[in-house]
């Protein structure tokens, strides 16, 4: 049993991980600036919630002291250069520091398949830099990069099906940039692996699930899970941008920025190495199907069982 320390705990992919690490029976801080975001999570046993800004260095060596693991799942989406470096870089700069100075060893960090300092992306470009960070760092460092994530409250197929029900087609951008999607419980799977597996410290593995799909085979099966498969038109590149550029100007968090653009130029798939046998293969797990998950979230096909049976009959065959 470990205490860890988790960035990011109240997330998509924390609040997961956050119920297969108690399950383990570890114990867990999850720090937090706003506690009603912690909801999902302070109910569990094990759990500690502690109200705090992570990104004030001070604050952040309070945390990690008295843990024996700091896993860093925080990240964001959309943003201008300096609100990328602030939540990627400036960070895990912090995070290495305040490791160093409490003698915690162990670190778990979240990047992204497609991370590259050459990339055209912020997005990318920042990820390749925190990499680079605690690849240089004398820490236990085990770096995970997963494709697009997916699962019940994502912000990925659950988006397009929204758009379906509403709109007679759909414009897209990248509609044919490639992917690899993964179920959030596998990415979990993983972290929570890794905690156990000295062998994983120094690695960085590709987190992929089995199938590679264009966004366009994906939207197209999101409106055909909910029933309202639509004509989805693909954008040049040229006019992806100016839509992009329109949908940032709208209030609240775009639904899709210029950065995306720039990060859908480069497919987000495995590295030929790893195809055939994902990093989920490498540490003994069996990544589910895409086509298995979906309809237990977006809609129950005809005959099959409930939305909720079928999930957790997946998670059984997972244990």
């Amino acid at each position: 049993m470990s205490n860890i320390l988790i960035l990011g705990g109240t997330g998509f992919v924390g609040r997961h991980l956050c119920e297969q690490l108690q399950r383990a029976g570890h114990r867990m801080t999850v720090p937090t600036r706003k506690l009603k975001t912690a909801a999902p999570v302070q109910h569990l046993p094990g759990v500690t919630v502690l109200v705090t800004d992570i990104h004030q260095p001070d604050n952040l060596a309070r945390l990690v002291a008295g843990h024996d693991v700091v896993i860093n799942l925080v990240a964001i989406l959309h943003g201008n250069a300096k609100a990328f470096h602030r939540v990627h870089v400036a960070l895990v700069e912090s995070l290495i520091a305040a490791c160093q100075a409490a003698g915690v060893q162990r670190v778990l960090h979240l990047s992204a398949l497609g991370a590259n300092a050459e990339s055209t992306s912020l997005y990318q470009q920042t990820k390749a830099q925190a990499e680079a960070l605690l690849d240089a760092s004398s820490l236990d460092v085990t770096i995970l990069r997963p494709s697009v994530i997916f699962g019940a409250d994502d912000r990925f197929l659950n988006l397009f099906a929204r758009m379906q029900r509403v709109l007679p087609v759909l414009p897209l951008a990248g509609a044919d940039c490639k992917f690899q999607p993964v179920w959030v419980e596998d990415v979990a799977r993983a972290i929570v692996h890794t905690l156990s597996t000295a062998s994983t410290v120094g690695q960085t593995i590709e987190v992929a699930g089995p199938g590679v799909y264009t966004l366009r085979q994906l939207v197209e099966m999101a409106g055909q899970a909910i029933g309202c498969p639509r004509t989805v038109i693909g954008l040049p590149v040229g006019l992806a941008y100016f839509q992009a550029l329109f949908m940032e100007m709208l209030p609240g968090i775009p639904l899709l920025s210029t950065d995306n653009i720039s990060a859908m130029e480069t497919d987000n798939v495995a590295s030929p190495a790893e195809q055939g046998v994902s990093g989920l293969q490498s540490l003994g797990l069996t990544p589910a199907a895409l086509e298995e998950v979906v309809p237990t979230y977006l809609h129950a096909r005809a005959g099959s069982l409930a939305p909720r049976e079928r999930l957790v009959e997946l998670r059984a065959n997972q244990h």
